[in-house]
This record gives C-alpha cells, structure tokens and sequence, in this order.
C-alpha cells in the first residue's frame, strides 16, 4: 500500500490507518469506530482528539458515505492487493436491549437474556455502553443478589438454572467494565450488594467468586469513607479463602488490590488479621516462583495490617513470618524492600521483647538492615533501616554480624 496515494480523509485521525467503519462524533470529526471507542470507552477519556473539546455524548453517528466512498476506492485498488473493506454490522440499539430485558420473565428467558447480552457486549465498546444506559446493570445485580443459596441445595433443577444465571450476570457485570457512576449506583442503590458479592464468594463457584473478587475491587475504587469503614469482617473471611484458593492470577491480584485499598480505613486491619490473612499471605510470599509485582501488592497489604498489634501477633505467631520478609529485602525491588524494612520496623517498635530480638538476630535481620545501608535502596528505606538498627542498639551493637564501619550508627 505504500505505493498508493489514499486520500487523506479515508485515514483515521488516531490510528492512522484506513478506516473500516467511519463513525462521527458530536464535534463533528470523523474516525474509525474501534479506535474512538478504545479512546472514549477504555481510556476513559471524554474529549475529542482532534479537536480537544469536550464530546457531550458518546454517541457514534455511522458515517455511510464515508465508507461506501472507501469501499469504492478499495475495489478500484483491487488489482494492488487491496481488499474490499465489508460492511459492518450496525451496533445494538437501546431499544433492543430494554425489549430483551422486558422478555425476560421466565427462568428460561432469563437464562436466554443473559446469553444475549454477554453475546452483545463481546463485539464491541459501544454495546456495552448501550447496555449500561439501558437498565441492564439493575436486572443482573438483582439476580446477583437474589440467588438463594439454600433453595439451591433442595433442587438440583433450581440450582442449575440459578447458578448459571448468577455465574452470567456477574461475568457480565465485570466485562461491561461499568462507568464510575453504575459503580456508584451498585454501591448506593444496592445498599446490601456487597454482602450479595461477599455470599458469592463464599459459596459459589470458582468462576463466579473470581468475578465477585474483581467486581467488588471495581467499586471500592468509587466508594466513600463510610463504606470501606463499615465493611462486615465475612468480607474479608472470604478474601482470605480467595487467597487461600489461588482462584486464578487475576483474582489473587484482585483480592491483593482490594485488601490494599482498605486496610488503612477504620478497623478493618484488625478484621483483616482476625480473618487469617497474615498467614495466607505469608505463605504466599513463600512461593520462590511468586512475581515481582505480586511480591510487592503482599508485603504492601502485610505492611497495613502489621499497623495494628493483632496483625503483628500473627506474623511473629507464623513460623517464616519474620525470616521470608527479612529475605525479600534487596531481593525483588526497591518497593519491596521499602514495605518489608517498614514491616520491621513495625515489629521492632512494638514487640522488640528479648526473644524477638534474638530471632532477628539469628535470621539474619540485623545483618540484611546493615546491608541497607550500603547499598542504593532509596533514601526513605535507609532512614527506616536506620531507625530499627537505633531502636535496639544496646542489644545487637556487639553482634559480630554488624561492620565496624556502621558503630558510628550507634548511640552511645
């Protein structure tokens, strides 16, 4: 095609290629559907590219003339292995979407329902806006929340239509990839979804308490303080048994995020420590082929809730606790080394009791501080190494594993 002069307004403005289904926006510029709506949609950016004002809608006027004009000049341009663009499949309406949702009475249309619309939002962004502003996103928490776990358990006809509605509408709920303001409206309008997300994760499938672990991540992005104080300690009972589980990749990153995000809210350390999630997370760290970022989001989630004296308990409680945290210093990267000397730190401020002491000591945990010290590992790790190695001076100063070098470190 370098050979070919195509006229420049057949080329999309953000991609830079020959458009295949020319769309216009309400400022008037014309670009491919696919990438406007990668721009729009999962950048979540709201103005134009070209023009940088603001678009009032996200509305996509198909461009017919456009494309019939470019699928001309391929046929022209045939005999230069150029192939006909085909004509694309026009998006869903709304109102095709809220005839499908008023179809759905019976369990049976219920179920069908659901497979349409996981088909629709599959094609393309813009079906799935459609499907948000249409009511859909109320019709599938329902069903979300209206499962009935022990009416399940008396019939095995019901618990399969059920659970298969349950396991649709949340694969849906994720995938739609709602706007902050449907997040919002499942966290309002919902008042009780999260304790419905929290029922999924404890007794459904695999499949469905991943997607409950990555749906409820979604919404505490866009909750208030009220709601990540107010979080039930079942919560994080069934974080934990996600942990515990290892699910999938994408769920224990999603349930790392989570703990991560509201840990530091009110007493929820402390639920999260009484949960069992010290441990878990301390074997997971055990794991030699665990990756970087992974390693990370853990020492992260065990540095908060070690700000609480019952999470503390617990890491000293567990066997390696002290030793595998001590070993990701230096080991992974400078963000991983911050949040393990912070956990340290945690420890030797509050339980520095003889017998600690002279378990980091023995670990090795003095020795790898020192070693901060020398090495190139950021200015915030070393004034913590620092203050630990202080903390307890009287103690560790005459250990043979401390250079003389670093004395000076020492008070008198």
């Amino acid at each position: 095609m370098n050979d070919i002069d195509v006229p420049p307004f057949f080329i999309c403005p953000i991609s830079l290629e020959i458009m295949k289904d020319p769309v216009t926006v309400s400022t008037g510029i014309t670009y491919d559907r696919d990438s406007i709506e990668k721009w729009l949609f999962s950048g979540k950016n709201t103005t134009c590219p070209v023009t940088k004002l603001v678009i009032s809608d996200c509305e996509l006027t198909p461009n017919h003339t456009l494309r019939r004009l470019i699928q001309s000049w391929c046929m022209l341009n045939a005999s230069h292995g150029i192939e006909r663009i085909p004509t694309p499949k026009p998006p869903i309406s709304k109102a095709q979407i809220i005839k499908l949702l008023n179809d759905a009475k019976s369990p049976q249309q219920q179920i069908n329902c659901l497979k349409s619309l996981q088909s629709i939002a599959s094609e393309n962004a813009t079906n799935k806006r459609c499907i948000e502003s249409s009511g859909a996103v109320e019709l599938l928490a329902s069903i979300v929340s209206n499962h009935d776990y022990s009416a399940a358990e008396g019939s095995l006809h019901y618990e399969f239509e059920s659970i298969r509605s349950t396991d649709v509408a949340l694969s849906i709920l994720y995938n739609l990839q709602l706007s902050e303001a449907s997040l919002r409206n499942l966290l309002f309008k919902n008042g009780d979804f999260i304790v419905s997300l929290t029922r999924v994760m404890q007794r459904g499938r695999y499949d469905s308490r991943a997607y409950a672990v990555l749906l409820l991540n979604s919404m505490v992005e866009v909750a208030d303080a009220r709601q990540l104080t107010n979080l039930r300690p079942e919560l994080f009972i069934e974080l934990n048994g996600v942990l515990h589980d290892q699910i999938s990749k994408k769920a224990t990153k999603a349930s790392l995020q989570l703990l991560a995000g509201i840990c530091p809210w009110g007493r929820n350390r402390i639920k999260a420590a009484e949960a069992g999630v010290v441990s878990v997370l301390i074997d997971l760290l055990l794991d030699s082929s665990l990756e970087r970022r992974a390693c990370e989001m853990i020492l992260t989630v065990l540095d908060a809730v070690c700000g609480c004296a019952e999470g503390r308990s617990e890491l000293l409680q567990h066997g390696a606790g002290v030793a595998i945290v001590s070993k990701k210093i230096l080991r992974v990267s400078q963000v991983a080394s911050e949040r393990a000397v912070r956990i340290l730190l945690s420890i030797s401020k509050f339980c520095g009791t003889t017998m600690v002491l002279q378990e980091m000591l023995i670990l090795g945990v003095v020795a790898k501080l020192c070693l901060v010290l020398q090495m190139d590992c950021g200015f915030k790790t070393k004034e913590k190494a620092r203050e630990v190695l202080k903390l307890h001076a009287r103690v560790w100063k005459n250990s043979p594993c401390v250079p003389t070098t670093l004395l000076s470190h020492y008070p008198a």
